[in-house]
C-alpha cells in the first residue's frame, strides 16, 4: 500500500448471508467507485446502486462521496415494515392482551 492508497471496507448484508469486504483503494475514489472495486455486486447481484441507499459508518451520503482511510462503507436495504407501524401494532397486541393499561399504555 502506498501513501496514496487507503484501506476501507464495504459491507452489505441479507437476511441469510452477510459480506465485510477490505478494500485497498487510491484516495479521491469516490464511494460508487470504492464499492465497484471491491466486487460486491458480484456477490449479491441484487444490488441496484441507483435504487438502495448508501452510507459511511451509519450515515448515509452520496455515491459521489469520498471515503477516508478505515471507513465503513455501507450498503442499505429497504425497510421490510414501517418502524412506527410496527410498534403501533405490538402496543395494540398488548392492550388488547392485557399485559398494557388501556388508557397510559404502561404495564397493567
Amino acid at each position: 500500500m502506498t501513501d496514496q492508497q487507503i484501506s476501507i471496507e464495504v459491507a452489505y448484508a441479507t437476511p441469510e448471508k452477510q459480506a465485510l469486504l477490505e478494500v485497498v483503494i487510491e484516495q479521491g475514489t469516490s464511494v460508487e467507485e470504492a464499492i465497484a472495486a471491491s466486487g460486491i455486486v458480484k456477490r449479491f447481484p441484487e444490488i441496484d446502486l441507483e435504487v438502495l441507499k448508501v452510507g459511511i459508518w451509519n450515515r448515509t451520503c452520496k455515491l459521489s462521496d469520498l471515503p477516508k482511510k478505515g471507513d465503513r462503507i455501507e450498503i442499505y436495504r429497504p425497510l421490510i415494515a414501517d418502524p412506527k407501524e410496527a410498534r403501533r401494532r405490538r402496543a395494540e397486541k398488548a392492550k388488547d392482551e392485557g399485559r398494557a393499561n388501556k388508557v397510559t399504555g404502561g404495564r397493567a
